[in-house]
């Protein structure tokens, strides 16, 4: 049986020949192809000579990976992988296969991208609840707020463990003080064990809303999303231009439709008592003291109350 050398030698000597046996002296000469013998010593040279292009892309693709330029340059075959070998023997052949392995960092976008698909966010950015975060990541951001992280840690170990909880979290503090990250944390770590979410801007979702009025089917679509989401956050509610719609048949049907089914969960910058007052004054109807009760009977037995302190961080 002719060895590879002696095939390459009957080649007419150029450029070309040069470049290719010395790619092919390369790949014979790696310790990759070096394990891949070990691992299957029936593997002979003839074997080897007609498989060279496979070892070829296993040898270069493993250097890619060893020196990996990022998932968006990743130059391999199929982004995201690398190809390894196998071999198996029969009575007559000896056959050498490739298989594609997905790389860590494949495997990590793959399930970034599964969490931030269950969870919708309308007029928040994305980013709030896309990066992943560990606890002692939160808690160092400011230690003025430790309390509130830990009760928003505890939450969140009580659903993994447990399941869905009949109460949420009613965050209140000053302005900049995190209320929405916190619920972005919150979000994306129970997105990790498989839980749906959407987080909404109240102040812009409620003009957006009116917009919806001459699109119905995309209006009930909407509302009827944010009453099936299995956690719901309204962000800094209580700023939004309040009209009696609004209230009654937005935020009124959907906390009604949520108590006792799903778990909701709102960041302001009012207390309680102070979104009570928010709830009873509209500028259509002015004071429906009774409305505003009405609505916070649907509220205030549903949540747990999260002071969050610390320093205003807009713009820094």
């Amino acid at each position: 049986m002719e060895s590879l050398s002696q095939i390459l030698k009957s080649l007419p000597d150029t450029e070309w020949k040069r470049k290719a046996e010395a790619k092919i002296q390369g790949v014979l000469a790696d310790p990759l192809v070096g394990k891949f013998r070990e691992k299957y010593p029936f593997v002979d040279d003839y074997t080897i000579r007609i498989n060279m292009n496979k070892l070829y892309q296993h040898v270069t693709e493993y250097k890619t990976c060893s020196n990996c330029p990022g998932l968006e340059n990743c130059p391999n075959d199929m982004t995201g992988h690398y190809t390894i070998l196998l071999a198996e023997q029969t009575k007559d052949h000896v056959f050498v296969h490739e298989e594609k392995v997905a790389c860590k960092k494949f495997l990590a976008k793959q399930q970034q991208d599964a969490i931030s698909n269950r969870i919708r966010t309308f007029h928040v950015d994305p980013r709030i609840v896309s990066r992943s975060f560990s606890f002692g990541d939160i808690l160092e951001t400011d230690l003025d707020r430790a309390k509130a992280v830990m009760q928003i840690n505890d939450y969140v170990g009580k659903t993994i463990e447990q399941g869905l909880q009949p109460r949420g979290l009613y965050l209140t503090g000053t302005f900049g003080t995190g209320k929405t990250f916190l619920m972005g944390y919150m979000l994306h770590q129970l997105a990790k064990v498989g839980m749906t979410g959407a987080i909404v801007y109240m102040p812009d979702f409620a003009e957006d809303l009116k917009g919806m009025f001459s699109e119905p089917t995309k209006l009930k679509e909407t509302i009827d999303l944010l009453k099936e989401t299995d956690l719901l956050v309204f962000d800094d509610i209580g700023a939004e231009n309040l009209n009696p719609w609004l209230r009654d048949h937005v935020i009124g049907a959907i906390v009604n439709h949520r108590m006792n089914r799903k778990p909701t969960f709102f960041t302001s910058n009012y207390a309680l008592d102070d979104l009570e007052k928010h709830f009873s004054f509209t500028n259509k109807d002015g004071d429906e003291e009774f409305k505003g009760q009405r609505i916070m009977d649907r509220i205030r037995p549903f949540v747990e109350v999260v002071h969050v302190t610390g320093t205003n961080k807009r713009g820094k």
